[in-house]
């Protein structure tokens, strides 16, 4: 299991929107989290657990990426889960990543996760599969 594969979502369709809503959150989820802290009033049940399963090395994986440098929404999809949304993250060390943040209920998120960030057009579904907790 690894940082790009905390929790996926069930098969969405995507469309396009002006912007996203849920950056904020994704900001606090990956600040919290490189420093050693998964926010439980931002993470539903099992991607709570799974950010605690998986606390200690995504926490060092993301501290070692620095501090979040740009966030730019890229699209949303509606699925059987709820709303997901992409943003491109650009971290201060360099590295640049593809998340995911949706599922929401009672503001609180059920899916986040990574993918490598290609600079086409390439779906955020490709890379490694995804880990269910």
């Amino acid at each position: 299991m690894n940082l790009f594969s905390i929790l996926a979502a069930g098969a969405t369709l995507a469309f396009a929107h002006e912007d996203g809503a849920y950056a904020d959150a994704l900001q606090r989820m990956l600040a919290e989290t490189a420093a050693g802290r998964c926010p439980a009033d931002v993470m539903a049940g099992p991607l709570l657990a799974a950010c605690e399963q998986q606390k200690q090395q995504m926490s060092a994986q993301l501290a070692s990426l620095g501090p979040i440098g740009s966030l730019q929404f890229e699209q949303g999809a509606e699925g059987t889960g709820g709303r997901v949304e992409t943003y491109v993250i650009a971290f201060a060390g360099g590295a640049k990543l593809r998340w995911a943040i949706g599922g929401e209920q009672d503001g609180k998120f059920t899916v986040a996760y990574a993918r490598p960030y290609a600079s086409t057009s390439a779906s955020a579904s490709t890379g490694a599969p995804a880990a269910r907790p």
